[in-house]
């Protein structure tokens, strides 16, 4: 009975996620355009739970990865290199406009890459001294993006890369309005469905990568790093595929939101940015799945939603305050409140904390 129940609940959720763009559409692109970028954010926040969440690795620089990412596709999917470099130019006048099965996959393996040179020389770092490392490693790659536009122009600086392609998904073009049976979808739909099916694809990555060995691994080196060099385990491949593993999705992320945005700049990664993915990984409960991608959505949707509340008080106080810092002050009063009401996250792991809660009573008795 219970298995036909969530069988049941299953089939009306994702019922509810296919029509749920259709409808808001309806209301005009906006409203699509939050669901979609809060989707390319669960993407993320999956991702640093992995390091996070499973490996207990503090990563303030998760950013780096999702910048990676943007500026490859941007990169491959416009004419830039063909601008800047004369021999691409000989041999592909128009740019090199790579396909989406391509570019996938070099996005992952790239922001794979970083996430190995960022792990290697953090693998004695543990608590602040490591958040501090990864923090620097994160505006380090954005400094470079900033000024990589000359001698060499490959980044065009502050400028940022413009003319992106779209996605061309089974000969779909993503950027234009589909019509199926006389209804039409438009474009915002159609990335909403796209990066819907990665967040599922990335939902059973992580599942199946939690209940593995490698993830009981994770999460013993997460509770005590020395008990698990004893027991045997390599802690220091171990963390080094938690950072590579990590950094495929922000990497993944970033070629999508390029694909989506169609102009990627270093304003987009700065580490405002980086602050806020952490805060959706906790906010929603570290290293718990369903609690993850919650606290991604909220603190996705919240600052649009708070963008009709900032109006009417900016217009209570006769313009003295500003819309934009008001929003922000609401979403930290916001989080504030949030943590000190629901201190292990709005939906924490269950068994998250058991053994110590026994080990506590045991010696108490």
């Amino acid at each position: 009975m219970m298995k036909q129940h969530r069988l049941l609940s299953f089939v009306l959720a994702a019922i509810a996620l296919l029509v749920l763009p259709l409808v808001l559409q309806q209301f005009g692109n906006a409203w699509v355009r939050i669901l979609d970028m809060a989707l390319l954010y669960v993407l993320l926040a999956l991702g640093l739970n992995i390091v996070v969440g499973y490996a207990g690795l503090l990563d303030l620089g998760y950013v780096a990865f999702f910048a990676v990412g943007g500026y490859l596709f941007a990169l491959l999917g416009s004419p830039h290199l063909a601008e800047a470099f004369p021999f691409i130019a000989a041999n592909f006048p128009n740019g090199l406009h790579l396909p989406i099965w391509a570019v996938i996959p070099l996005a992952a393996l790239l922001a794979a890459v970083f996430g190995v040179l960022l792990g290697a020389p953090t693998l004695k770092l543990r608590g602040d001294y490591l958040a501090i490392v990864t923090l620097g490693f994160g505006e380090i790659i954005r400094v470079f993006l900033n000024n990589l536009d000359r001698p060499i122009n490959l980044t065009n600086g502050p400028k940022g890369i413009s003319q992106i392609d779209g996605i061309t998904f089974f000969g779909v073009k993503m950027n234009r309005t589909l019509e199926v049976f006389g209804f039409e979808i438009n474009s915002v739909s159609l990335y909403y469905y796209l990066f819907l099916a990665l967040v599922v694809v990335s939902v059973v990555i992580c599942h199946r990568l939690e209940l593995s060995r490698i993830g009981r691994a994770w999460m013993a080196i997460r509770e005590d790093e020395i008990a698990a060099k004893a027991m045997g385990i390599n802690t220091r491949n171990l963390k080094l595929l938690a950072f590579g593993m990590g950094a495929t999705f922000g990497g993944v992320s970033g070629a999508m939101f390029a694909a989506f945005q169609g102009f990627v700049s270093p304003e987009s990664f700065s580490l405002m940015e980086s602050v806020m993915i952490v805060a959706m990984v906790v906010l929603g409960g570290i290293g718990h799945l369903p609690g993850v991608i919650l606290g991604a959505l909220l603190l996705a949707a919240l600052p649009e939603v708070l963008r009709h509340v900032a109006g009417p008080l900016q217009a209570m106080t006769d313009g003295r305050l500003d819309s934009s810092i008001l929003r922000q002050l609401l979403i930290a009063v916001a989080m504030i409140v949030i943590m000190l009401m629901r201190p292990r996250g709005l939906w924490p792991a269950p068994e998250h904390g058991q053994s110590l809660t026994k080990g506590q009573k045991g010696g108490q008795s």
